[in-house]
């Protein structure tokens, strides 16, 4: 319940509080006086939109502050709770405007954001006005208004959690399809790969081994007569190094036994002939392998070149390719285990497309029977509205699928959407011999009034919003219509805090509170004040709202007369 509003630096208001109390709370006064600026501060503290045209002319900031008391058990309670807020505190929201710094929010004197504030107002109050008159007109709003009064947002929760979980994984799968199709593509390049690779058969140094081999059988002829001709000089020719090696060796050894100093050096070079014929055995050896092969040549150079576009495709080297090879073999494991997802996928897909649809299923049987008791209901409330010869009629169209409509989205041949299976239309036939029409097109001002406040009466009883605001609940009325309005606004608000502006004394006659907002001329500055009047002040404003500023006794008679048989009633 609203306990306390303050507003300082708004518009026009210069600094106003005023305390509320339970019951029906009339605010009156002449137009333009600044009654819809305080619309528009408890709009501010509900989570509407700040700007700095709000601002009064010559200040920096404006500031909008109230004060709710919260039932304990309330889901404002919980809420509250939730964010780490005191219940027992009560509810204190505080929003600063500033011209020249960003805007503010204080929670119970805590800073904090404008997310938590609207999840912990939405269900403090409702604003009832010119945009929620036109709000009625739209198909959502009155699939809304069907469910609250129907008691299904509860099941409407769920269809919209289970729409959400269903909505993601069909996006999952179709990406998964793109996934294979692409893959199917690639497929078979993958696997050509893999074949080209694993019969190359190919080991790391092969190609360094190949052309080192190349190399040889193409100077075969060359390597044979360098070998051959070092063999003949080392050892076969006459006078080879060999031979004159051993013959100065047998000469140092002879001298060596007249100069011991020249025995090293004597066997040094005996060494050396036995060095000498190790490296001609080895050449010998070495000689026996030096081919002059063409056809190994030709079987050489085709596996060099082979292996050079080996390179070319899959890396620069012999090991880049076998990497190469390794990672192919692992794509194609992946598009073997996409099989896998895909069925896994479906398989859930298939198991939350049956839970949602059934959760839309049953809500939409509950709808079918709300729709049915309340068009019965809603043509009772409108004739206490002096609208008794209206028909009014809910209308729940499936929504229509087409070709583009995913098939995990259709429960049998309904569409599935994050609101259920159809849309409702509030039908209206106000006079009799008409047919039933959407309320756009026909439902002027004072009815679409009267309709508003014939459901807001009829969700009285489940509605969790605990006060509930009109502005221009009077548009379009007046006489008869006005006083049985009044009458409704007062049963209201035996199960909510109402706070009703308006301009008729029909309405006004039946506040349990009443409140003058004036405009005055203070310093050269217009401001607006607002004054919480006696009963005896009452009257004399309700005449005001009859006669205009020319009162005169018989209509403050009237106005007293009014006053007198609502206490009595």
């Amino acid at each position: 319940m609203l306990q306390e509003l303050s507003i300082r630096q708004f518009a026009i208001i210069d600094d106003i509080r005023i305390v509320f109390e339970r019951g029906l709370t009339v605010l009156s006064g002449e137009t333009g006086a600044g009654k819809s600026i305080i619309i528009n501060a408890v709009n501010l503290l509900l989570g509407s939109r700040a700007s700095e045209k709000m601002i009064r002319t010559g200040a920096e900031t404006a500031e909008v502050e109230a004060l709710f008391r919260v039932e304990p058990d309330s889901l404002v309670a919980r809420s509250m709770a939730a964010h780490g807020f005191s219940v027992s505190e009560g509810l204190l929201i505080r929003r600063i405007i500033s011209r020249s710094d960003r805007h503010r929010v204080y929670i119970n004197d805590r800073l904090s954001t404008m997310q938590v504030l609207k999840s912990l107002t939405q269900h403090m109050a409702s604003i009832s006005g010119q945009h929620a008159h036109q709000g009625l007109l739209r198909e959502d709003q009155q699939l809304l208004i069907l469910d609250q009064i129907g008691g299904l947002l509860p099941l409407r929760k769920k269809v919209h959690e289970s729409f959400h979980r269903l909505l993601p994984s069909i996006q999952e799968y179709q990406k998964l399809i793109e996934r294979k199709d692409r893959q199917q593509d690639q497929l078979e390049l993958l696997r050509f790969q893999q074949q080209e690779i694993q019969t190359a058969h190919i080991t790391v140094g092969e190609d360094v081994e190949l052309e080192q081999e190349i190399a040889r059988l193409k100077n075969a002829e060359m390597l044979l007569d360098v070998v051959h001709s070092s063999i003949h000089s080392l050892y076969s020719a006459s006078g080879a190094v060999v031979e004159r090696i051993m013959e100065v060796g047998k000469r140092l050894a002879q001298a060596s036994r007249i100069d011991a100093g020249l025995e090293t050096p004597s066997e040094a070079l005996s060494e050396s002939a036995y060095k000498i014929e190790d490296v001609v055995a080895s050449l010998r050896a070495h000689m026996v392998g030096i081919q002059v092969d063409e056809g190994r040549l030709e079987a050489a150079e085709a596996r060099m070149d082979f292996l050079i576009r080996l390179k070319r495709k899959y890396g620069k080297t012999l090991q880049d390719v076998l990497e190469k090879h390794a990672a192919i073999e692992q794509a194609l494991a992946k598009v073997e285990n996409l099989s896998g997802e895909l069925s896994a996928s479906h398989k859930t897909l298939v198991g939350l497309q049956a839970q949602t649809g059934a959760l839309c299923q049953a809500l939409s049987e509950k709808r079918h029977a709300v729709a049915q008791d309340l068009s019965q209901v809603a043509e009772v409330e409108l004739a206490t509205l002096k609208m008794n010869q209206t028909r009014f009629q809910v209308s729940l169209i499936p929504v229509v699928s087409n070709s583009e409509s995913d098939p995990f989205l259709l429960f049998g041949d309904k569409l599935i959407t994050e609101t259920g299976f159809e849309t409702a239309r509030f039908l209206i036939a106000p006079n009799i011999g008409e047919a039933l029409k959407p309320m756009s097109d026909i439902a002027s001002g004072g009815e679409l009034s009267r309709i508003v406040l014939a459901l807001k009466a009829i969700l009285a009883q489940t509605d969790v919003v605990e006060t509930v605001i009109f502005d221009e609940v009077d548009a379009g009325i007046g006489g008869t219509v006005a006083e049985m309005v009044g009458n409704k606004l007062a049963k209201l608000s035996r199960f909510h805090q109402v706070i009703c502006i308006t301009h008729l004394p029909q309405i006004a006659r039946f506040g349990d509170h009443q409140f003058r907002i004036s405009k005055q001329i203070v310093n050269q500055r217009t401001t607006t004040t607002i004054h919480k009047l006696t009963h005896d002040e009452r009257i004399k404003e309700i005449a005001r709202m009859m006669a205009g500023e020319n009162v005169t006794a018989k209509t403050l008679a009237h106005a007293s007369e009014m006053m007198t048989e609502t206490v009595s009633n």
